[in-house]
């Protein structure tokens, strides 16, 4: 509390006093008096002797009664200091054995006072936001059913990762059958990002109209019919065909599996078991170079119809997501749902009137097609399609399919000690060891830092990868002695991708864009992210015969760098938040706690 500004209370000292603040020893602001013009002391001996008085006398002040303790109330402070004038008479003016110091009497008040300044001070730390509460452990028996859930469509998952790669094995086998030239091959490749773009623009649709769970089922049967149509082609237009199906059914699968994720798996574990997708999807990866070490693309695609038959079998184990259920009025089986998914002795009813009132939220505006369209670009909305859509495209414009799609091809035209086949394996091991690491620091370490570790080891890796091949292919230096060095750094590369931009944008695309238009925001990012992933795929190689593999990798590592600067600026945290919590958050709203010992503060009118 500041007593400089006492000067303007005339209640306190009278409408003749001039307050001049001064500095005392304490460096407390205490001011001091000139009077002017008393009637009870204009005497010329006063004035003769002002200038060497040492302590200017307060007339119009009679000394407050001492407290015992100075832990009162505002109130009674206030009271105190605004009700003097009522205990002023002529006898107490004119009676200088009860006159005191103007110093003596504010130091009386300080001590009354002060302690309100010092709750003040310490009441800053009670205005805590409800989300930094630390949490309890979740026993395993209410995330038991969530694990069976999360690892049943990750199932799908692993196909994708699988028909991700089927061309980097197949590639050899397939020129040799079909006598591809590398354009037909490199259609083959793309073609099948190109028909995911088309899946995640049809994925919103299906998800809000067919259901979450029934929408994975239609991308399983896709990938059977895929498979089988690529078992029993006669030439590359079969394979065209199978391409786009996969394509297709994977577009509308990385749309539909972070949202389904996210609207069944509760906060505490969500960061963990959504990593499980992109685990499984590395499984597929590295079971396709497996296979492919010993199988052609015959075999390959016969592999990928078995992969195909166990969802339908544990389809009918899983639940429809509660948000969903209840969109569609089912509250009874909304219940049931949860009930399942947290398990049968936990209490759900405080969940469930949340989604209640969140659904309720949503729905009290009837909009059309126009003002739906509006609303997803709104200014909020915007801005975190904007981070989706920025963390779609660096995922992207890493270059990670272009290796994933090429890593024989690249570690053939690397030159390196090791055979392609076996370094090729490598890099499939390691991607998938690494999404087990990430999944075990996603809720300890958060979103960020992980995408903090991602950026910074790709750059590092694509920047020594670069130099490694501008020094084979620009300059006369053998590089037999370090005939390691690709191996080594596409093994980074791929462990820095898989920690943090591997699996992190899709899982924030389901946590960060609100309920309202998470269907058809996610099938633009979705379509968003495969066409970066159909452009990348489609150019790598012609960037590669241009301007040289190191070029082209240092251009992926100066993207990288870029997408550092856009997580540290720009993406928020989400780790251990529940979906309404983070949609309050990013639209602006901050729920608060106080403490009611920060109301006690002094009353501003009473001074």
């Amino acid at each position: 509390m500041d007593f400089g500004d006492l000067s303007s209370r005339s209640n306190l000292l009278g409408s003749n006093t001039v307050y001049r603040p001064t500095v005392v020893s304490n460096k407390r602001r205490v001011p001091s008096v000139r009077r002017q013009n008393h009637p009870s002391d204009n005497s010329p001996w006063t004035t003769f002797f002002n200038p060497w008085i040492g302590r200017k006398w307060n007339g119009q002040h009679q000394r407050l009664p001492s407290q015992d303790t100075p832990c009162i109330s505002a109130c009674t402070t206030a009271t105190n200091l605004s009700s003097l004038g009522d205990f002023q008479s002529t006898n107490t003016i004119c009676n200088y054995s009860r006159k005191m110091h103007l110093e003596e009497n504010l130091r009386m008040t300080i001590p009354e006072i002060q302690p309100l300044q010092d709750n003040k001070d310490k009441e800053e730390q009670y205005a805590v936001p409800e989300l930094q509460q630390k949490k309890p452990p979740v026993p395993f028996a209410h995330i038991k059913t969530q694990l069976i859930t999360a690892i049943a469509v990750s199932w799908v998952s692993m196909i994708i990762g699988y028909c991700s790669a089927y061309t980097s094995p197949a590639s050899i086998s397939l020129e040799r059958d079909f006598n591809l030239d590398s354009a037909k091959l490199t259609w083959i490749t793309s073609l099948m990002p190109l028909g995911a773009l088309g899946g995640g623009i049809l994925g919103g649709l299906l998800i809000e109209n067919l259901g979450r769970k029934w929408t994975i089922l239609l991308t399983d049967l896709l990938f059977l019919v895929a498979f089988i149509v690529n078992y029993f082609a006669q030439n590359y237009v079969y394979m065209y065909v199978s391409r786009i199906i996969s394509g297709v059914s994977v577009g509308v699968l990385s749309l539909t599996l972070p949202v389904y994720l996210a609207e069944t798996v509760q906060p505490e574990v969500r960061g963990t078991l959504g990593l499980l997708p992109t685990a499984f999807g590395n499984i597929g990866i590295l079971l396709c170079y497996l296979f492919g070490t010993f199988y052609e693309w015959q075999q390959l695609a016969l592999v990928g119809v078995v992969l195909s038959i166990p969802f339908v079998i544990v389809f009918w184990v899983i639940r429809e997501t509660p948000r969903f259920l209840i969109s569609r009025g089912k509250e009874e089986e909304t219940q049931q749902a949860l009930q399942w998914l947290r398990g049968p002795n936990t209490n759900i009813e405080k969940e469930f009137h949340e989604l209640q009132k969140s659904y309720q939220e949503e729905t009290e505006t009837d909009e059309t097609a126009c003002e739906s369209l509006k609303v997803l670009f709104s200014l909020n909305n915007f801005k975190l399609m904007g981070i989706v859509l920025g963390l779609m495209a660096f995922q992207q414009w890493s270059g990670i399919n272009a290796v994933i799609f090429y890593t024989t091809k690249i570690f053939k035209e690397s030159g390196s000690t090791l055979d392609e086949t076996i370094s090729t394996t490598i890099v499939g091991v390691v991607n998938f060891i690494s999404t087990f690491i990430a999944a075990i620091f996603i809720d300890k370490l958060g979103r960020k830092v992980l995408l903090y570790i991602s950026a910074v080891s790709m750059v590092l890796s694509l920047g020594v990868l670069g130099a490694y091949f501008f020094l084979k292919d620009a300059t006369d230096i053998d590089v037999g002695f370090l005939g390691f060095l690709p191996l080594a750094s596409f093994i980074v590369y791929v462990l820095g991708f898989s920690l943090g931009f591997g699996p992190i944008p899709w899982l924030m695309m389901g946590e960060i864009l609100p309920a309202k238009i998470r269907g058809p925001a996610a099938s633009v990012a979705t379509g968003f992210n495969w066409t970066c992933t159909f452009i990348v795929t489609k150019i790598f190689l012609l960037l590669a015969d241009e301007i040289g593999f190191h070029f082209t990798f240092w251009i992926f590592g100066a993207i990288v760098f870029l997408s550092l600067l856009f997580t540290i600026f720009f993406v928020p945290e989400t780790r251990g938040q529940s979906l309404a919590d983070i949609e309050r958050k990013l639209a602006g709203i901050k729920v608060r706690r106080m403490s009611s010992v920060a109301n006690l503060k002094p009353m501003p009118s009473s001074f």
